[in-house]
């Protein structure tokens, strides 16, 4: 009776524990979705054919929302204000600050290790009076930025791409927020910043427009997202500038495309500049 109990009483313990196990998954990583890795499929993509290869990890299905930034960084910054709309008037530097501490809360190792009191030696910027020095850690498993190979990967469709040109569709109206549906009413003009003002154009609720084939929304449009890399291009150096992806609820629909790129000093901020989190597969 006495060894009948005990291991009736292992078998609960077994149990609770698995149930915790899972349930701390679920509460770190059911924002983000698996991303199996490999080489561009798009063929739309301008990394189509190109020797690119894209190993596993996990993309944060949504953009950051300000009720997800307000739970780590207590403090919201955003010109728009809701819950469920993503964040925004965010730098590249907060992004970073904020993996940090989504990481550390979560009882992750973080990517990340910012020095205030140093100088990133490597930046260039005349525009950013920030330039802390970032290190990473690319062995950890924290919360990072998507690199844009990455990005764009994911944005193309990765290894169940339809081919199209933006994320999730050749109909940019099915998949974003733009300067043409993002307001009251909707624009038909060529595009003019009063114009778009007046018709109280703005961010929207993350995940009303149809996702792409990974299931990710968003990724065209609503906010552009801030990535991990230096931009680089034949005209600029890198240490200038942070690459930006996606486009935002204010731009013009030409720039959006999968293979798009886009860049800011890492000090700036805007109303239609957010982010979203990815993890290494360790």
């Amino acid at each position: 009776m006495q060894k009948g109990f005990y291991y009736f009483f292992i078998g609960i313990l077994v149990i609770f524990h698995s149930c915790i196990q899972k349930e701390s998954k679920v509460n770190i990583d059911d924002s983000l979705v698996f991303i199996k890795g490999g080489s561009f499929q798009n063929k739309k993509s301008n990394l189509y054919g190109n020797n690119f290869e894209v190993k596993d990890f996990y993309m944060g299905i949504h953009e950051i929302t300000q009720k997800e930034w307000m739970e780590v960084m207590n403090k919201n910054p955003s010109k728009f204000i809701g819950d469920s709309l993503p964040v925004e008037m965010v730098s590249w530097y907060d992004c970073i600050e904020f993996c940090i501490k989504k990481s550390t809360q979560n009882g992750l190792t973080p990517y990340y290790k910012i020095y205030k009191d140093s100088t990133d030696s490597f930046n260039t910027s005349k525009f950013d009076s920030i330039k802390w020095l970032v290190k990473r850690n690319p062995k950890a498993n924290g919360y990072r930025l998507p690199s844009e190979i990455e990005w764009e990967y994911v944005a193309s469709g990765g290894q169940l791409t339809k081919n199209y040109i933006y994320s999730g569709s050749n109909d940019i109206d099915e998949i974003a927020w733009y300067w043409r549906n993002s307001g009251d009413t909707i624009l038909d003009q060529q595009w003019n910043y009063s114009i778009i003002e007046n018709n109280q154009c703005k961010t929207h609720k993350i995940g009303t427009k149809k996702p792409n084939e990974l299931g990710i929304h968003d990724m065209t449009g609503n906010v552009r997202e801030w990535c991990d890399d230096w931009y680089e291009d034949d005209r600029i150096p890198r240490g200038l500038y942070r690459s930006q992806r996606g486009g935002g609820w204010i731009g013009l629909e030409v720039y959006f495309k999968n293979n798009d790129r886009d860049y800011f000093e890492a000090n700036g901020i805007g109303p239609d500049q957010g982010f979203r989190i990815c993890r290494n597969k360790n």
